[in-house]
């Protein structure tokens, strides 16, 4: 059946609206995932959209934990089952995203390029996950911005490292470090063995009714226990742990626990105000290699982060939807890129 003019103008200009209520245009450097309608819930049946009418910003750009394969898939996540609108953000080298790409000070002339930071400006809520990025002064200027707004921030893994050279960021005339002051913690060693200890995820007894751990359980990841104070201090005053890691004799998920190894935390909470005076709710989660997010009990520990961060917490239960969507076959984490399959890559390739 031929359609008429009239209906294809109004489906054309139907489509071109439904590509104008994203926050983003599309574009080549990024990936935009427009927020559906509803999305397929599990146990109580199809979930009523949780996420509409926010749009969340993540920021890929790390070399050893396959955050440009993660963040993609976190992303889908968000928009097909929960509504949200989603844009993922790459370091990129001559257009393609190199997650190869040196660090200072390995390469002391390198200079790293995330394009469309400054669409950080439109962001309900922003995922980092980068490592050691040294960006031009324009573009950390978007960042700063970011964490004067009073929005909220999650972090993952290297993020409590994920910048280098040239971070200014000064506060009441103080200089901020992202990790310690921002986020509560920076990366201060492998406290479970790298890449031969696994983590276990074990739920603080005092915040077990805390609405970001409302249905998480079995928590697993082949990554490793980070350490992120001196000795026995514990989390900076400010935060509140949720998740401990108890590190594992081995990488896979019923390997014996390392009993001679302490359970450190690897997921708390705190606020964070910046310039604007407006405290910003903070996730972070040492945990988060992609290998890591196959854990269903890790996805669903940062679904309802994402909720809390969003103030919407009420929305949080234990039957929504962490299903995968599409296929997801991340690479193993390390630095040995050729071996492991990295190599640069269009932003199109991870959608």
């Amino acid at each position: 059946m031929k359609l008429s003019s009239v209906a294809v103008a109004v489906a054309a200009s139907a489509a071109m609206a439904a590509a104008q209520d994203h926050p983003v245009p599309e574009d080549p450097r990024w990936l935009v995932y427009h927020g559906a309608g509803t999305g397929a819930g599990t146990g109580a049946g199809a979930d009523d959209a949780v996420g509409r009418g926010a749009h969340v910003v993540f920021v890929a750009g790390e070399q050893e934990y396959r955050a440009e394969q993660a963040l993609p898939m976190l992303a889908r996540l968000l928009s097909e089952r929960h509504g949200f609108d989603c844009t993922v953000l790459f370091a990129q080298h001559d257009g393609l995203v190199d997650p190869s790409q040196k660090t200072r000070p390995d390469d002391p002339e390198v200079e790293h390029d995330v394009p469309g930071l400054e669409y950080l400006a439109t962001a309900d809520l922003v995922v980092w996950f980068t490592r050691f990025l040294t960006l031009p002064e324009e573009q950390l200027a978007q960042v700063y911005r970011y964490l004067d707004s009073g929005k909220p921030l999650i972090a993952i893994r290297t993020a409590n490292h994920g910048f280098r050279d040239r971070w200014n960021y000064v506060v009441d005339g103080k200089r901020v470090r992202f990790g310690e002051d921002v986020l509560g913690g920076t990366f201060r060693g492998h406290h479970g063995g790298w890449h031969h200890e696994a983590t276990r995820g074990l739920v603080v007894d005092a915040q077990r009714s805390h609405p970001i751990l409302r249905g998480v359980d079995d928590v697993f990841g082949p990554s490793d226990v980070y350490r992120t104070y001196a000795g026995d201090d514990g989390l900076p005053e400010g935060c509140t742990a949720l998740l401990l890691g108890q590190p594992l004799k081995g990488r896979s998920h019923d390997d014996e626990p390392n009993t001679d190894k302490q359970a450190l935390p690897i997921a708390w909470i705190k606020t964070w105000t910046g310039n604007g005076g407006e405290p910003a709710r903070i996730f972070h989660t040492t945990m988060g290699s992609a290998r890591d997010f196959e854990s269903a009990g890790l996805r669903r520990l940062f679904l309802n982060a994402a909720l809390w961060c969003l103030g919407r917490e009420d929305r949080i239960r234990p039957d929504l939807s962490v299903e995968l969507v599409g296929d997801y076959v991340p690479l193993a984490s390390g630095f040995d890129h050729e071996k492991l399959g990295v190599r640069p890559r269009p932003p199109a390739d991870y959608r």
